[in-house]
This record gives structure tokens, C-alpha cells and sequence, in this order.
């Protein structure tokens, strides 16, 4: 079992944002981050579970952590519908990142993922760590 915790942060919403991940494999912890000019803190959010996937072996069993609500409801209930609506919301707007949701969508598929939910700032040491890793991801952006 792969675990992944994953965050986004921007510094103003939208701006220079950044996004973390930790991946632990076999207990060994490893962090990847990254930070973009001009984008959002949804879109980091998305970035994070994005570019962790891709750093592990197809077809893994993976627990991700997110506390993005966004993400988590986003990839686990109402992608469904946004696929079958043409990517349109049920307001019949166009869903907003679609992109990032798509390519989600795709790494998502090839794995067996459990999507957590983690409460942001509490007591979870790993969701505490890798705020302050996408926090620090966008700070580089200045």
C-alpha cells in the first residue's frame, strides 16, 4: 500500500501557487513539489494527486489524503456526471479545470485509490507537512 498526501497552496487566489506531495512507499517518505505563475489554489490542489500519481507504479494500491474537499468529491462523485453531461456542470456551465480533472480522471483509472479527506491545520502531522511544502513551493514563485 502506497500512501500519498497532497496540497496546494496560493499565495493570492489567483497567482503564484505551489503544490506538494508525499509519497511513502514500503515506510521511506519522499516529497515532490512544484510552483506556477498566473493559477489557483484549485488547480494546485488538482496538480498535487496529478503529479504523484505519476511518479508510482501503474496499477498500485494508493490511500491519497487531501484536504480539498474539492478534489476528493470532485474525483470521486461528481466527475460521473460531469463526463456524462459533456463536461458541464449541473448548472450546464463548462466545469472549470477540465484539463487537470481529465488528466486526474486518467491517472485515477489506473490505479486501485482509496480518496481520504483530511480536516486542513488539525492534528494530521503528514497534511500539516505537506501544506508547509506547497506553501513554501509557492513562496519560490515571488
Amino acid at each position: 500500500m502506497i500512501k500519498i498526501y497532497t496540497d496546494g497552496s496560493c499565495l493570492i487566489n489567483p497567482g503564484n501557487g505551489g503544490w506538494a506531495a508525499i509519497i511513502i512507499v514500503d515506510g521511506k517518505k519522499s516529497f515532490i513539489k512544484g510552483s506556477k505563475k498566473n493559477t489557483t489554489n484549485n488547480q494546485m490542489e488538482l496538480l498535487a494527486p496529478i503529479e504523484a500519481l505519476k511518479k508510482i507504479p501503474k496499477g498500485s494500491n494508493v490511500q491519497i489524503f487531501t484536504d480539498s474537499k474539492y478534489v476528493k468529491s470532485g474525483i470521486t462523485e461528481w466527475i460521473h456526471n460531469w463526463k456524462k453531461n459533456g463536461w458541464k456542470t449541473a448548472n450546464k456551465q463548462e466545469v472549470r479545470n477540465k484539463e487537470l480533472w481529465a488528466e486526474l480522471d486518467n491517472l485515477n483509472n489506473q490505479f486501485e485509490i482509496n480518496w481520504n479527506w483530511v480536516k486542513a491545520h488539525s492534528l494530521d502531522e503528514l497534511n500539516n507537512e505537506v501544506d508547509l511544502l506547497a506553501r513554501n513551493a509557492a513562496n519560490s514563485k515571488r
